[in-house]
This record gives structure tokens, sequence and C-alpha cells, in this order.
């Protein structure tokens, strides 16, 4: 993406800075484009213990930091889009640091338009000479993490190079309608606008919120603290945020493995229909509900007749074709009234809870006879092949007050089917 310059005033020569030399304090332009300095003044040279300009122009600066240098280009992308930029920075004339307070304004240099920021030092700042103050103003300036302080508004009052960065691409002054700065860091505005209020109430606090960042949206933690202004002694809010995206991601993605452990382990991965373990997961619940309303509660054991000559002729492919078909069938029948699951093989399990009289049952397995028994086509529709069912059927409590039970009972009824000539529907006796 190209960003327009176009509004930056463009100083062409040295020529044109001659006024500068009238001011006593220290000012310096420095080329973001080539990173050197581009001209001086007297006191910058003084500052820096030169004698000519042409050493500070060509002062080697090939061991500064990429840190230093993103520092840089972001001071300069914020003086473009602001007009002006207040912050310290530390810097080693003679090899010994100087922590200063300079004002940045964004410009072009030269014929070929280079970026650039003259600096403006008119105060110095003793924190040089407090180790402990210097490292800290360091390690805000280097870390990773986004501080930024704020008025009690949501008005951005100093941020460090990270959090200029990461929100770089928002207006500091064209907000929408009741919002502020603040909020307008978040994806959804008013979610913002209720942290920085509830934040002031309670005099601090932490948030997970997703945010728009110049790198899209991520997810931060934001650790707020209330703290007072240094110079003017005002309240402020200090933010501290943590990218924790990836963190987010990975318990995502660990959710989602989850998911697809319980997919396997409660679902058929040929028909795709629920598992044995998905009907004994529902066990206690199916029961407990029988009992408290005393309700009817059936077993279905279902076995396939014919199947085996299916896979013996047209392969085990074809065999889950069959399979799937007759799943679907089944469960268009039962749907609203209970769940088919495979338990494996050709052997299906249907309970039906949402169904008070036998009669309903019964006709419920007979029309699940006569379904199975329909033409299934396979081997994309160039064969034809028909199956059938024999069903047992059992009931809570009558014949169990268990799922174990239950299907032990119905396997029994429906093996009584098979021997007295297979495809029908049989209850068991409540002797069985």
């Amino acid at each position: 993406m190209t960003i327009n310059y176009s509004h930056l005033i463009h100083i062409r020569d040295h020529s044109e800075l001659v006024l500068y030399e009238l001011i006593p304090d220290v000012v310096w332009i420095f080329d973001l484009d080539k990173h050197g300095w581009w001209w001086g003044n007297s006191a910058a040279l003084a500052f820096w213990g030169l004698d000519k300009l042409e050493q500070l122009i060509n002062k080697d600066l090939s061991g500064d930091t990429q840190g230093a240098k993103d520092r840089t280009a972001q001071t300069f992308e914020l003086a473009a889009q602001n007009g002006l930029t207040i912050d310290p920075w530390t810097t080693y004339p003679n090899g010994k640091p100087k922590t200063l307070y300079m004002r940045h304004r964004a410009v072009l240099v030269g014929p070929d338009k280079h970026r650039a920021i003259i600096a403006y030092v008119n105060e110095e700042v003793n924190l040089g000479d407090t180790p402990e103050n210097l490292l800290l103003v360091e390690a805000m300036r280097y870390t990773s993490v986004l501080v930024t302080s704020f008025t009690f508004e949501g008005e951005p009052i100093v941020e460090n190079p990270a959090a200029t960065e990461a929100y770089k691409h928002l207006s500091r002054t064209d907000f929408a309608d009741n919002h502020s700065f603040f909020s307008s860091r978040f994806l959804d505005p008013d979610e913002g606008k209720q942290v920085l209020e509830t934040a002031i109430e309670q005099q601090g606090g932490q948030w997970t919120c997703k945010v728009m960042t110049s790198a899209g949206i991520r997810k931060h933690t934001l650790d707020l603290r209330i703290t007072r202004h240094p110079l003017t002694g005002d309240f402020l809010l200090l933010m501290s945020e943590y990218d924790v995206s990836p963190l987010h991601e990975a318990l995502d993605q660990a959710r989602q493995a989850q998911e697809q452990l319980r997919q396997l382990a409660h679902y058929d991965a040929v028909t795709g229909i629920p598992s044995l373990h998905y009907l004994l997961a529902k066990e206690t619940e199916l029961v407990e509900t029988a009992k408290k309303n005393q309700s009817l509660l059936a077993v279905l054991y279902l076995d396939l007749d014919g199947f085996k000559q299916v896979n013996d002729n047209f392969g085990h492919e074809a065999g889950n074709q069959v399979l799937t078909n007759i799943a679907n069938r089944l469960s268009a029948i039962a749907q609203g009234k209970g769940q088919v699951v495979r338990i494996g093989g050709d052997e299906f399990v249907v309970w039906l809870d949402s169904i008070n009289q036998r009669q309903e049952i019964c006709r419920i397995a007979e029309e699940m006879v006569a379904k199975v028994q329909q033409p299934i086509t396979i081997n994309g529709a160039r064969e034809t092949v028909v199956v059938s069912v024999s069903i047992g059927i059992a009931y809570y409590p009558e014949h169990g007050d268990s799922f174990e039970a239950l299907i032990h009972t119905a396997d029994n009824a429906m093996y009584q089917v098979k021997h007295q000539g297979k495809c029908a529907a049989r209850e068991a006796s409540p002797f069985m």
C-alpha cells in the first residue's frame, strides 16, 4: 500500500534552513530512507561534539538495531499523522546516554523526497543520571507489549512504539459517535466503551477482548491500572496489552481436536449415525427420564438379512453404501421419536422414547421392515440389491432396567425372528 505524504513540507536543500541557525536549541533532521543525519544546526553539532556538518552527515550508524530503526519509522508515521510528537528519546553523544524530550515533525527532504523527521530538543531530562529510570524507559520503548496511557475520556497521552505500530491505521480524531480513541481500538467499540467505564469505576482490572489492529483482528488481554501524569498530576489509565491470539487459537484447536475425538468415539465412521458409545452415554438420561415420567422406553435390535451376500458379490465398498442407505432410511422413520445407532457389522439398535403405546412401537418396527426391503442402488446406480431386516423389541422396565439388559432381551427376540423365517419384527415375551 502506497502512503500519500503530499501534505508534508518538502525541504529541497540546506539553504532553506538558514534561519534554524538562529535557534539556540538543538535542531537536527534525520533521513529515514538512508538512515542517517541530513542536517543539524550549530547547537546540534555541539551536542554531538562535532565541528562540521559533514561529520554529522557522515556519522556511522551501521550499528543501530532494527528496533531503533523501527521506532524512528513509527515516530515519522505518527508525526505525519498528528503533525507533532513529543516523547523521551535516549541518545548517546560521546558514548554516554542522555534522555531528552524531543519534539518531532515529519517532512520530506532532498530532490528524492526522502522521509525525514525534524527533531527539536529544548529540554534535557536527567533520566540518564538514574540508570534504573533509563532502563525502564528503554524497556517500554523496545518491549513487544503494547503500552498506552489514556485520559479518563479515552484520549491517548503517550504510547510506546509497539502500540503506535499496532494502531497506526486509526485516526486520532475521527471516531464514531459517543466513542473515543480507546474504544475505537476494539472490534466492538461499545465493548471498549464499557471496559473504559468499568476500569475507571473499579480502579483498574483485566479483560480479554477482540481488537482491530493494523495486522487484523487479534485477541488481547488488557491490563489497566490507575496512574498519574508525572507533570500535571492528573489521573490517567495505563493500559498494557498482551497479544494472546496464539494461545486462544491453540485452545480452539484443542477443543476442535476433542470434538473430533468425540465424533470418532460416538459416531459411526461408515454411516455417520451415532455408535454404541453414544447409546451408552445416553443410557442414564433415558432411563432416568422414563423412570421419572413413568413413560414407555423401547429398544429395537435390528440385524440385516442377506447382507453378507452383498459383500461377497459386490465388495465391501458396496456393502458400506447399503449400510449408509439403510441407516438413512431408519433414521428418517425414527426422527422425532427416538434415535438409530449402528453397533457394528450389519446390526443396528433403535431406541424410541417419545411414544406411549406399544401398538405404535410395533407399527414403527413394521414400517422399518418394509422400508429396508426396498431396492438399493449401488456402484453408481449400475447395480441394485435387496436386503431385509429382522427386529426384536424390548421394553423398559419390563425387560430390564439397563440398556445392556434391554439390548440382550431384544437380541434374543430378534433371533427368534431369524429362526422363524426372517424379515419381521417381534416383541420379547415377558419372561425372556
